[in-house]
């Protein structure tokens, strides 16, 4: 229903935006290009409006045939959300022009209120409302997989990949996440810029860890040539450099941005390297397919431990 709400709320702007607002005046043709940093800087929030496209793929495990439903999953999801970011940002350059999206702190409740005055705007912080909680109900469901696949491969963590028979989900691993949530909650608020600060601190992590995985993908290859790959990657070995090179270009637009910043995020993710080598001593990493999948119904649901 909150994804049904999501899809309403930004049709709503794309209709409103193309054809019931009047266009904005012709633009200045001596405005200036703002140069290579400012388009690095600007990709940077643009493609953090498609974070999230990637999560499905967490969840790939408890998915009917995940070869094939995950593939179409992800090409399909990717190009919707792409046309859906293409169609609002028209209706923002039809309604309110280049200069006045630049000089807009909030670029939708802008265009409702041209279009249809203070009762637009109110109705569009109502949608915002729900689009966040849509997000925040995606993300606990497909983040907390990641803690919870960390913890059946390392006995150290071991108590993040415990799978609760009696409510069908990672307890443990959700508990983490909601814990590690709120600590970056309360460090924007604690910080004069508020979400700018978040976005600081994971903004250079986001793109480091895109790159390292691209990176990881021609390691596998060159390791283990002869190993049966459940995806196929197109064009290889072409798509992944080209998403290793823009991955690069964004990961120095980001630290390039957030500046000291980025050292906060970094630091936060040098700990895991003790992590990791006490892990790697204190028992090898066991294999995911030495355990059962999680329950996907009733019947296949295990009798839940006293623990759960």
């Amino acid at each position: 229903m909150l994804f049904a709400a999501t899809l309403a709320g930004l049709a709503c702007v794309v209709v409103v935006g193309l054809f019931m607002a009047p266009p904005a005046p012709p633009a200045d043709a001596g405005e200036s290009n703002p140069g290579s940093a400012a388009f690095g800087l600007a990709m940077v929030m643009v493609l953090l409006t498609y974070g999230g496209w990637n999560e499905s793929a967490y969840i790939s495990a408890e998915v009917r045939d995940g070869r094939r439903n995950m593939s179409r999953a992800l090409v399909i999801g990717i190009a919707l959300i792409t046309l859906g970011y293409l169609a609002v940002n028209y209706a923002y350059l039809r309604v309110l022009g280049a200069s006045g999206m630049a000089q807009s702190d909030a670029v939708a409740h802008d265009l409702m209120e041209a279009a249809l005055g203070p009762a637009g705007a109110t109705l569009l912080s109502a949608l915002v409302v729900v689009v966040v909680l849509a997000s925040l109900n995606v993300t606990i469901l497909t983040g907390a997989r990641t803690n919870y696949a960390l913890g059946r491969d390392m006995p150290l963590l071991g108590a993040l990949g415990q799978w609760s028979g009696r409510y069908g989900a990672p307890v443990t691993a959700l508990l983490v996440q909601a814990g590690v949530a709120l600590g970056l909650v309360l460090a924007g608020t604690m910080s004069r810029s508020g979400i700018e600060a978040v976005v600081d601190y994971l903004s250079p992590v986001f793109w480091l860890f895109f790159l390292l995985t691209g990176l990881s993908l021609f390691v596998l290859r060159w390791r283990d040539p002869e190993r049966e790959r459940p995806f196929r990657v197109p064009l290889y070995p072409v798509t992944p450099a080209l998403f290793c090179a823009s991955s690069a270009y964004l990961l120095w637009s980001s630290v390039n941005y957030t500046g000291s910043g980025a050292f906060a995020g970094v630091a936060v993710l040098l700990t895991g390297i003790p992590v990791l080598l006490i892990g790697r001593r204190s028992a090898r990493y066991r294999r995911a397919d030495h355990y059962p999948p999680p329950a996907t119904s009733v019947a296949d649901t295990p009798v839940p431990d006293k623990g759960d």
